[in-house]
This record gives C-alpha cells, structure tokens and sequence, in this order.
C-alpha cells in the first residue's frame, strides 16, 4: 500500500484506473474537469490502456459509456452538476436498461455557484432514478467508493451515481493506494433485449427496478459507509452528509462527540439508523451540503413530533456553500473569528484575460449595434459571457449550454429583428448545431457569431470538437455558404469586422459569423511547453 496526496477529482480517478477501468467520457465542466484530466496524464492509464475521451456533449459522454458498459467494460461519465441535466434522457433510462460492465456517474455540483448558474443537488436525480447514489466525506472514502461503485454497480447490474461538491473536488489529501483490479473482457449482455426499450421490454425492467429497491436499501444499511456514533447527550442528535461531516468534525473535533450522530454518505437513505437516531434523540439538526435533501426525505420516515432543525427552518443558511463556522452556529458553539480583510485588498470583478480575441470582437459587435435599439445580443456558457459586465455591457442572457441560438430564434420569431447570438466554439458542438438546424429550417433572420479560440477555453484549454469543422458543419446543415464569414479579431481589423456584422445583421435570413483568433492563454501554454521542450532537448545535447 502507498500513500498519494490528491485532489478528491483525482482520488476519483485513481480509484477508477486502480478499479479495473476501461474508458472515462466527459465534458469539461468545473469542479469534474480535473477528473478526466489525470486520467488522460497518467502512465499508468496508458500502459493499461484506459480510454479518455473528451466527448461533445453530456448527453454523448452518458451513451457513449452505457455502450461501453454494454460491452461488459467498467465505464464512468463525469460532469458538472447542470450536465446532468443534459444527460438527463440517457441517464434516467439507464437505471430502466440497467447496465452489463459497472457503470458510475460522477456528478460534480457547485454549491454557492462558484462557477455555474444554480445550486442544484444532483441527489434528487438519484432518488428520481431510483439507483444508489454515493457522496464521499473526504477523498480516501471518494477513492474507496470508486471501487465498491463498481462492485455493487455489476452486483446488481444497475448505474451507480457518485455526487461531490467543489470543496471536495479541488482539496487535497493523503490517500492509500491499493486493490489494483484487471479489466473486464468484452461479454454482451446475456439479454440481448435488455437495453431495448420499447414498451413490452421497458415495463418488465422498470419492474425490476421496483423489486430491487429492498437491495439497495440492505446495501446502504450493511456497506460501512453510513455510520452511527453513539453520544451520551440525548437532547441533539445529528444527521449529517458528504463533506458536511468534515465541517462538523472540525467543529467537535473527532466523530466521539457528545451527541448522537449519524453519517450518511450512501443512498437510499438508510431508514433503520434514521429511526433509531429520531427515537434516541429530543430534537435533530440535519447538516447537509446543498439542497435540504435529508431534511425534507426523513419526514417520510419519521413521525412528526420532535423538532427537525437543518436548512429548511433557517438553522443553517437555505442557499451557498456550507462553511465550519454556520455548522458551529448551528450547535451553538463559539463561532471562530477570522482575520480582516485589509482595506487595501479591493474586490475584483472577472474580466477577459489581456490580448482575449473576444474583447476585439465584442468591441466590433457594440459598434455594429449602436444604430439599434440594445437587448439583441443572446450569450452562452463560456468566457464570453463576461460580455455582459463593463466595459462591455453587451450580452443580454446567459441560461444554458446552446441557448444563444435558440433564443435568439425565439426573439427573432416574436418580431426582435435583428437578433444575435453569440457562442463559443465548444459550446457550439455541445448544443448549438440543433438550434441552428431549426433557424436555417424557418429561415430566420438571426445572426450567429461563433467566437473561435481554437479550444474549451474557460474550463481549461481541452480540445473542442469544433476546431477545423465550423465552415462545413454550418454548410451541412444549410447555411448559405455566401453568409458564412469569417474574420480576424484584431484592433487593426476593427472597420472592416464592423463592416462584416452590419452586413450580416442587414440580411433577411440565417447568417454566421466566426470570429477566429486562438486563445491568449493555450498560446502561452504552448509557448512555455516549446521552451520546456527545447530547453530539455539543449541539456541532453
């Protein structure tokens, strides 16, 4: 056994190539990116083999490893909380095909939104697609639960979902290495109806699913993983989840506290112990990152009665991030004083970084807009919606991944004529070409302007499935090829992408507009790993 200290998204990681783990599929999105990302940089990966594939989309990413677990291969898809809500359709009837090779899908969600659009707590898809779902406290159980994922996954032949948070994902600790598994030999499945969902098939699975309930209940139960601390102090107990139990530890100072508690870090909630904890205890305090999830499940398990105290009747905050301080409000504990912040430190608003091709472009659009009324300009997910914020002050909605174009048909459609969309090249692939498809079908007159940098830029310079394709996917699926422009996003290009907008916001159809200029930031990458490279050639000379 060996020790490595690692990120929870790479305890994640280890614990899948250490699994016996065939191929990862992903889209990049913060706080999962860093999972594939070691994927993709360990030697021990390639020696094994191991797959990892930046997929186009969530949705692409989820099928592509139900297909792989249909093979009889371990798979796991990873994404951002809101990806989940992409992958929605395929995940959902996962859980009604069941799976053949272990399948586990790693949702990361964001609470206090540090870099997404909601909070959202990937544990009611869990519950709503009625399979297990883990949430690890550290990042020794994330790499433990990796294993047993997959264990109890081809056990019972159903996705497993593994829910973290930001803090999780992006903190570091020691974790032990071990249990180094073989992959799985191609085997179909020995039903070679059951991932065929038409009705007759559908409604025998989905009763299935039904029956097999009472298993996961006894593996919530008996796995280890959900746990009861006795405590002598019977006026309080304590149900807390995930990494809120580190919070609570940090407050109490080891898991022998004088308080009941009982730590939950595996669905279906394990009702026995959520019993005995309400018949022990006066009163509860539920302490759970995100969405009151526990808090408002164990009233169907529980009696009414006794005072249930969490986020739904302000002990704890009901939005943001969960922080050691609120839990030790929460108990009532003195609340430790931080330092100030020094005046001298003034808050910073995000901006684009320095030399970003999409300041010349969005200084071109503005021009291009001042001889129109403003609200025309609809965004997407990426480093571009920082359009919206000064000196800018550009962008008019910013909802989800490929919005820009099919909002922007929708207010074109209502008579806001022009209407603009703006979106980046990634996003495009990810969920843009089918608006576009419908805009060219109806003929309407919106203008598309995809910002080429050349890459997934804000989720970390990985390789989007746009580079090289954007002419001909637009040419594909019917965009004139004549209203196909492209332009350099330069200072000293400024009249004549003025020029170019214009023109194209004029025209009574479908146009598009790629502004192309690679990312300052994957320029500078490259720059230092030349140099690096040089620089070791040179030594070894």
């Amino acid at each position: 056994m060996r020790k490595l200290p690692l990120l929870g998204d790479e305890a994640i990681a280890q614990g899948a190539i250490d699994a016996g783990l065939s191929e990862i599929y992903a889209y990049p999105g913060t706080p999962s990116t860093e999972i594939t990302e070691f994927v993709q940089r360990s030697k021990e990966a390639k020696a094994k083999n191991i797959r990892s594939s930046w997929s186009t989309n969530e949705k692409t990413a989820m099928e592509a490893a139900l297909g792989m677990s249909y093979a009889g291969k371990r798979a796991m898809v990873c994404m951002k909380h809101v990806g989940l809500n992409v992958a929605a359709d395929a995940f959902i009837n996962s859980a009604i095909t069941g799976v053949n090779g272990g399948l586990i899908v790693v949702a990361a969600d964001d609470p206090s939104m540090h870099s997404s659009q909601n909070e959202q707590d990937s544990r009611f898809f869990g519950k709503f697609a009625m399979i297990p779902v883990l949430e690890p406290s550290n990042q020794q159980e994330a790499y433990d639960m990796v294993h047993y994922g997959f264990e109890i996954s081809e056990k019972y032949r159903y996705p497993v979902l593994m829910r973290i948070t930001t803090r999780l994902a992006h903190s570091r600790a020691d974790v032990a290495i071990e249990n180094r598994n073989q992959q799985n030999e191609i085997q179909i499945p020995e039903n070679l109806k059951q991932f065929v969902l038409l009705p007759a098939f559908a409604r025998k699975n989905y009763n299935r699913l039904i029956e097999i309930q009472s298993s996961f209940q006894y593996e919530s139960l008996n796995s280890g993983f959900n746990t009861y601390f006795e405590g002598t102090n019977k006026n309080l107990g304590i149900i807390v989840s995930g990494i809120a139990y580190n919070y609570l530890l940090e407050n109490i100072g080891s898991a022998k506290s004088d308080y009941p508690i009982l730590k939950i870090t595996q669905y279906p909630l394990p009702s026995e112990l959520i019993k005995k904890i309400y018949d022990d205890c006066k009163s509860l305090l539920v302490i759970e990152e995100g969405y009151p999830f526990i808090e408002e499940s164990i009233s169907g398990i529980l009696s009414n009665g006794k005072q249930i105290k969490g986020r739904l009747d302000g002990t704890l905050p009901r939005v943001g991030e969960l922080e050691p301080s609120l839990v030790a409000k929460a108990l009532n504990l003195e609340i430790p004083v931080g330092f100030a912040i020094p005046e001298i430190v003034v808050s910073r608003p995000p901006s684009l970084c320095g030399g970003c091709p999409h300041i010349d472009s969005f200084n071109a659009l503005n021009e291009a807009l001042q001889d129109f009324t403003p609200g025309r300009v609809f965004s997407d997910i990426g480093c571009y919606a920082l359009g919206a914020l000064p000196p800018f002050d550009l962008i008019n909605s910013c909802v989800d991944m490929g919005a820009s174009v099919t909002m922007a048909k929708g207010a074109s459609d209502a008579g806001l004529v022009p209407s603009v969309a703006v979106i980046g090249d990634s996003t495009f692939t990810h969920s843009g070409i089918t608006g576009l498809i419908d805009a060219v079908q109806d003929k309407t007159p919106i203008t598309v302007i995809i910002l080429d940098n050349l890459t997934t830029a804000m989720t970390g310079g990985q390789l989007s499935q746009a580079t090289g394709r954007i002419e001909e996917i637009c040419k594909g699926i019917g965009v004139e090829e004549e209203h196909i422009r492209i332009f350099t996003p330069l200072k000293k290009n400024h009249s004549e992408n003025v020029k170019v907008i214009r023109e194209e916001m004029n025209y009574k159809g479908v146009s598009v507009i790629i502004p192309r200029r690679e990312c300052v930031v994957t320029i500078t990458k490259k720059t230092k790993e030349a140099r690096a490279a040089k620089s070791k050639t040179e030594d070894k000379e």
